[in-house]
């Protein structure tokens, strides 16, 4: 899935070490999140009696994935952005963070009492908030962009939620032990994330254009604009 012109990781392999925060950006990339809910949705329709919410779970991460990447592709190859609020398209970090980590942490407690549920959900949902902060701080995306990409994500999970039931019996200790590990091991192991190359390539090639549009272009303009207005 390609999501996020400015949504790569770090380049480089013998990249410097990373910051607190890039650490916590990285548990918002796609090549992380998305083969943890990828194993969650196959035990939810295999063994879990909860095929009708993996379904609804893909479905709506597909569709919230497809939704950040034509913003993207908007932006960098047809100029669709707005300067006066710094924005150029849906934030995938933001997104994703908001879309699995609520839908992992929902499935892992499908008898918790409604309190404890409601809390785990919400500590889920801020989590992924201080992801999207990540986003932010790291210089990779605006608020407004961080915004919309956290309420595209939260939206996706919490309608997954509420339109499906949940598993009948709980997840496994094997898979929830995996799951774990691969969260711990997988943001300081994974190679850099290619998605910001993979959708400024899309971009161009279905845009024609020669080279991508930037968010430093489009706020050059701007101000330009601003100045030739000015009295």
């Amino acid at each position: 899935m390609v999501v996020g012109a400015a949504d790569g990781g770090l380049s480089g392999h013998n990249r410097a070490p990373m910051t607190p925060w890039q650490a916590v950006a990285r548990l918002g990339e796609a090549q992380i999140l998305l083969p943890a809910l990828a194993a969650v949705c196959l035990w939810l329709a295999w063994r879990g009696g909860a095929a009708r919410l993996a379904a609804w779970a893909l479905a709506l991460t597909a569709a919230a994935t497809a939704v950040t990447t034509v913003t993207k592709v908007a932006f960098i190859g047809y100029e669709v952005g707005y300067a006066p609020w710094d924005y150029t398209g849906v934030a995938g970090h933001s997104m994703f963070a908001a879309a699995v980590w609520p839908l992992l942490v929902g499935v892992a407690l499908p008898r918790a009492a409604a309190r404890w549920r409601v809390a785990a959900l919400g500590t889920a949902y801020a989590f992924a908030a201080v992801v999207s902060v990540s986003r932010i701080v790291t210089g990779a995306h605006s608020p407004s962009e961080v915004l919309l990409g956290f309420a595209l994500g939260a939206a996706a999970s919490g309608l997954a939620l509420q339109l499906a039931p949940g598993p009948r019996k709980p997840l496994p200790a094997v898979l929830l032990a995996g799951l774990a590990l691969w969260m711990l091991a997988a943001p300081a192991g994974a190679p850099p994330s290619r998605t910001h190359g993979w959708v400024t390539a899309l971009s161009l090639k279905v845009s024609g254009r020669p080279q991508p549009y930037t968010r430093e272009l489009m706020l050059a303009q701007w101000r330009a604009q601003q100045r030739a207005q000015a009295p």
